[in-house]
């Protein structure tokens, strides 16, 4: 008899447990097998993911009165740019790496320097002392800087074939995050 105050035996008690302990421990495991089966099933089929469209851009290039640095000549193609200034100590670090890299990858790789508040005379100063030869466009009000969210320096932004943002690094940017950038901007749609 089964109910309040009967006691069983030892044996018959540890019976039932252990019966559904193997009912529970079978639930369990269909249960992870059926976690697994979904997330791989899922794993490949992930939603693309949405990139802010870049803002667009036309700047005098820097102590080239006449001519002109504008996102919209590189349409279709990866763009790089990085927001910089003569002033600030970590674009000092970080230039002669981004002049350097440029020139090894140059045809391969668009980058796109943006002078922000800055005198013409300094920063055109500081690209002739940093071997820069990659076009540099002159953002003496912060406009552009504006619309990308800058607010200190440097800053640089990785942008796929359809200018939409993949990639940002804030501070001076190393090596690595180059290499990580420019992976993320060719293999982004």
């Amino acid at each position: 008899m089964n109910g309040p105050g009967v006691a069983r035996p030892p044996v018959a008690r540890a019976a039932q447990l252990i019966g559904r302990h193997k009912v529970i421990s079978a639930a369990v495991a269909l249960f992870a097998a059926a976690v697994i089966v979904v997330s791989v099933a899922t794993s490949g089929s992930a939603a693309p993911e949405n990139h802010p469209a870049a803002a667009g851009f036309t700047l005098t290039a820097l102590g080239q009165p006449g001519k002109q640095v504008s996102l919209s000549q590189y349409a279709g193609k990866p763009v790089i740019i990085n927001f910089w200034a003569s002033w600030c100590d970590p674009c000092a670090k970080e230039t002669p790496l981004l002049a350097s890299w440029y020139k090894q990858q140059h045809g391969h790789v668009v980058l796109l320097g943006l002078d922000e508040n800055d005198a013409v005379a300094n920063a055109v100063k500081f690209v002739n002392a940093k071997g820069v030869t990659y076009p540099i466009g002159f953002d003496p009000n912060v406009t552009v800087a504006s619309k990308y969210g800058v607010d200190g320096l440097p800053q640089t932004f990785f942008l796929n074939a359809k200018h939409q943002i993949v990639d940002h690094v804030l501070g001076a940017v190393t090596e690595a995050e180059l290499a990580k950038g420019v992976r993320l901007m060719n293999s982004a749609s």
